[in-house]
C-alpha cells in the first residue's frame, strides 16, 4: 500500500481526531471531584487514538505502523470501557454515550481495514531479504555446478 505523505490525510486519523474533540466536549460535564480521575482517564485514551495513528504512520515499515494502529485500537477498548462506565456511573447520559460509542465503532472499523490492508502488502524488508535469498541460492548453484 502507498502510504499518503501525510498521516493527515488518512482518512482514520480525521475521524480519530473527531473522536477526540468530541470526547473532550462532552466530557466538560463530567463533575469536578467524582469523575475527575475517570474524566482525565477517558480524554487521554481518546488522544491516544489518533497519536498512536500519527505515530505508526511515521515508522518505516509497515510492520510497525501495524504495532502503532494495534495500539490505537486497544486506546479504543479503553475509551469505550470509560465511557461505559461513565454512563453507568452517571456521569454521560444515554444519548451521549450512544454518540460516543457508535463513532468509536466508525473509529474502529476503519483502523481494523487499515491494518487489514497493511497486512496484505509486501514489506520493505522482507522482499528485499527473499531477493537476497533468491541470489545467493542462484550463486551457490552456479559454484557448484562449475566445481
Amino acid at each position: 500500500m502507498a502510504r499518503p505523505k501525510s498521516y493527515r490525510d488518512l482518512i482514520v486519523w480525521q475521524k480519530a481526531m473527531a473522536l477526540a474533540r468530541e470526547t473532550y466536549s462532552l466530557t466538560s460535564s463530567l463533575p469536578g471531584s467524582e469523575g475527575l480521575g475517570l474524566l482525565v482517564q477517558i480524554r487521554r485514551a481518546a488522544v491516544s487514538v489518533p497519536s498512536n495513528i500519527a505515530e505508526g504512520h511515521g515508522r518505516l515499515t509497515d510492520s510497525q505502523f501495524r504495532h502503532f494502529l494495534g495500539n490505537a485500537r486497544g486506546s479504543l477498548c479503553e475509551l469505550r470501557t470509560q465511557i461505559e462506565l461513565a454512563t453507568d456511573l452517571g456521569f454521560l447520559n444515554e444519548e451521549k454515550s450512544r454518540e460516543l460509542t457508535n463513532r468509536a465503532g466508525e473509529v474502529a472499523r476503519l483502523i481494523n481495514a487499515l491494518i487489514t490492508t497493511l497486512g496484505k502488502s509486501p514489506k520493505p524488508r522482507e522482499q528485499s531479504m527473499r531477493a537476497s535469498t533468491r541470489a545467493n541460492a542462484a550463486n551457490s548453484a552456479g559454484s557448484a555446478d562449475s566445481a
